[in-house]
């Protein structure tokens, strides 16, 4: 019995990752094909992308405020307080950018999509889409992935963007650091490698 429930567990994972692979190949099937419906897919890049700004705006400020002021008790133990910004900007830059983004986007627009999707599966919308000869699939789904696609790497560099100005406001309450300088200790860590993988962690 232990061996048959094994056994049965590696079949339903190969059975997920075909259905995963299916899925991406008909996404870019029906991509290339055309028609593209651009208009559904600028729509929806609003509703990803503008809509989800508050948020990510919040969430990104609490962060990096908070992160700064935790890391500079354990810097001050060494007297490397003048490492901080440096220290900020490479943990938001490489993880915690994309992570705040990979987080809201999942949670919130991940969650809105299903639910809308399900709803109209429910009511039989997409039921009458394929009868009047629409492409449910193209118009429901190829759209919002290419959405969702093309608004990340914005909200990522707009989450990194808010995060460091939030440990910005947390340095200067204790140092009076200026923006020049604090900037530039931000861009003389950080390299294009940085903002690279920023962006392959995003896509992951």
């Amino acid at each position: 019995m232990p061996q048959q429930g094994f056994l049965y567990k590696i079949s339903k994972s190969f059975d997920e990752v075909g259905h995963i692979a299916r899925f991406i190949g008909r996404y870019f099937k029906e991509t290339f094909t055309g028609p593209f419906e651009w208009r559904e897919t600028i729509r929806q890049s609003y509703e990803v992308g503008y809509k989800t700004l508050p948020l990510i705006t919040l969430t990104s400020f609490i962060v990096g405020l908070v992160f700064t002021r935790q890391s500079r008790p354990s810097l001050q133990e060494f007297g490397a307080e003048s490492w901080l910004p440096a220290l900020i900007s490479i943990a938001i830059v490489r993880a915690m950018g994309p992570l705040i983004t990979a987080i809201l986007c999942a949670g919130k627009v991940g969650s809105q999509i299903g639910a809308e999707l399900s709803s109209m599966r429910v009511t039989e919308q997409i039921d009458a889409m394929e009868v009047s000869a629409a492409k449910p699939f193209r118009f429901l789904v190829v759209t919002r992935v290419t959405a969702m696609t093309l608004m990340l790497p914005i909200l990522v560099t707009y989450s990194v963007v808010i995060a460091l100005f939030g440990g910005y406001v947390s340095v200067n309450a204790e140092e009076l650091t200026s923006m020049s300088l604090y900037l530039n200790q931000i861009f003389s860590a950080v390299d294009f490698l940085d903002i690279t993988s920023s962006f392959i962690n995003h896509l992951s």
